[in-house]
């Protein structure tokens, strides 16, 4: 029989049977898979709903539901969305799994608290879902509780930013966890700059939650307070200031684009190396590129903000701020073209949707300075540009960049191989139906279709039906790859230790990974990614 330090995990021995054993576990690699099968729940919801809108903007007027159903569905799509898949998603379940295996750690710097940010993850995300059945039916205001709506509305408002508020402390204790272990915890010889660029978006990542995060929640007890004891805060008629609110909130939600995104930079840094046979180009940039994007990040918020009245001062600043922060987000897209520059690319299919994240990632990134300048701001502001923007940004870059660690990782993690054909399949689908679905908003926003309406002029009728196809096609895209992951789960083939060829210290140890990943501490004695006897032979 093994000894138990080289079971693994998934067989490991428990004092508690059955589901007990998972969510009682302070394994930070069971606590990785909980989170990955409670945000694919909410994944999945999130995804039927924005398929409900979709098929509701298919022809003007009502199509399956009225203005106030819309309002609701495009809202609680919006939360479950942004609250319980986006912003903890790459972090907390790859970040989990693989941050300490990454570094050479055991476990994270403190385990229990790593389990009760999963209760309270799982604890926020049941209220959001139990305050679509009290008194008032679901929250209306959309995704950002925008004041004053939020303090009028019967909707059940108090219920849904109590759930975003303890979803926050969830998203701080995962950030002080990481922060602490990256300082405390690598192995022996893992300097800073021997550290994978996975490790140093988590890291920046962590700071934003510790720093960000409490804005946002402080900002939602006070439109709570407001609401319950009438105190004028935020809401004009009582005195207060709606301006104020969507500073306190985009001073949070713009860093959590953040959040968002540069983990799965950190994921795409990871995937590139392994695919192209080459060290990583630019590494040090890559590293302090991503504190860059923290950094500059926090200091752009009113760019959501440049109709609201604010000063020419104002604009100016945050206009420039605005471009500014795009430098780091270029470095890391040069560097990665530069990586496969010439190199021995194997066009596995973790690439397929890492090249897919840049080219979309890049189209995001190009309209958003188009945001990032006034004159066009003016123009397109609460139209439906911004919401092809917003979604090439999260879902053509977190999005496809959280598929593209999961067919990386999935092999390590589960010790199972899924069937590439199938795979590819559900990557062209999901690929083709993205730009179908998305890229028509900006044609329609330009021209003047507003977002969030629930209803529109003939004149864009046509955009919104190729966009509505398109969603048909990235639902059917989503269901293959589930179906080919869960099937591989279920009877895929044993998967090699390293079927890669990778260099990181993940692929040291069995697939899936020991309890205690590592039976001897490793010391490291190279950087992350040296793949030089593949560059010799090239």
């Amino acid at each position: 029989m093994a000894e138990p330090s080289v079971v693994d995990y998934l067989h490991a021995p428990s004092k508690h049977r059955g589901p007990l054993s998972w969510i009682l576990s302070t394994d930070h690699k069971r606590i990785g898979i909980l989170y990955l099968v409670t945000m694919s729940f909410f994944f999945s919801v999130a995804v039927f709903l924005g398929f409900l809108l979709r098929l509701e903007l298919l022809t003007p007027g009502k199509t399956i539901v009225d203005p106030q159903i819309y309002n609701e569905l495009f809202t609680l799509h919006g939360m479950i969305m942004i609250f319980l898949f986006i912003i903890p998603g790459l972090p907390a379940v790859f970040g989990n799994f693989m941050l300490p295996i990454l570094i050479g750690a055991k476990d994270v710097s403190f385990p229990r608290l790593n389990l009760l940010s999963w209760w309270l993850f799982l604890s926020g995300g049941i209220l959001a879902v139990v305050s679509l059945f009290l008194p008032g039916g679901p929250v209306d205001t959309g995704w950002t509780f925008y004041i004053p709506y939020s303090v009028r509305t019967n909707t059940t408002v108090i219920p849904a930013m109590t759930a975003a508020f303890i979803l926050g402390f969830s998203s701080i204790l995962t950030g002080i966890n990481f922060i602490t272990t990256i300082h405390r915890m690598r192995a022996p010889g893992m300097s800073w700059f021997r550290m994978p660029l996975f490790v140093w978006s988590l890291y920046a990542t962590g700071w934003i939650q510790i720093l960000a995060t409490p804005i946002l929640g402080i900002t939602l007890l006070l439109v709570i307070i407001e609401r319950l004891f009438g105190v004028g805060i935020f809401d004009p008629s009582l005195g207060g200031d709606p301006v104020l609110y969507q500073h306190l909130f985009w001073i949070y939600s713009h860093p959590a684009v953040y959040i968002m995104i540069l983990p799965g930079m950190g994921v795409v840094s990871e995937i590139i190396p392994v695919f192209a046979r080459r060290t990583i180009f630019g590494y040090k940039f890559i590293a302090f590129s991503s504190i860059a994007i923290a950094f500059f990040g926090s200091l752009v918020w009113a760019h959501h903000m440049f109709t609201v009245g604010m000063s020419d001062t104002g604009q100016f600043i945050f206009s420039l701020l605005t471009f500014l922060v795009s430098i780091p987000s270029a470095i890391k897209i040069f560097n990665w073209v530069a990586t496969m520059y010439k190199g021995s690319i194997a066009l596995e299919v973790p690439l397929l949707y890492v090249l897919a994240f840049i080219v979309q990632f890049s189209i995001g990134g190009f309209t958003g300075m188009m945001l990032g300048a006034l004159s066009i701001n003016i123009h397109v502001q609460d139209t439906a540009f911004v919401v092809g923007h917003f979604h090439y940004v999260m879902f053509g870059g977190a999005g496809f960049a959280a598929i593209a660690a999961i067919h990386y990782w999935f092999p390590k993690m589960f010790g199972k191989m899924y069937n590439k054909r199938q795979a590819i399949i559900g990557w062209a689908l999901l690929t083709f139906g993205f730009q179908v679905l998305y890229f028509p908003m900006f044609v329609m926003g330009y021209k003047g279709m507003p977002r969030r309406y629930y209803d529109y002029l003939p004149q864009f009728q046509i955009y919104h039906q190729i966009s509505t196809v398109g969603s048909w096609i990235v639902v059917l895209g989503l269901l293959i790859v589930l179906h080919n992951l869960i099937t591989a789960l279920r009877k895929g083939e044993r998967a090699e230790m390293n079927p890669w060829g990778g260099v990181t210290l993940e692929w040291t140890v069995p697939s899936p990974p020991p309890v205690e990943n590592f039976v001897t501490v490793p010391t490291v004695t190279t950087g992350a990614y040296d793949y030089s006897r593949y560059e010799k032979k090239a």
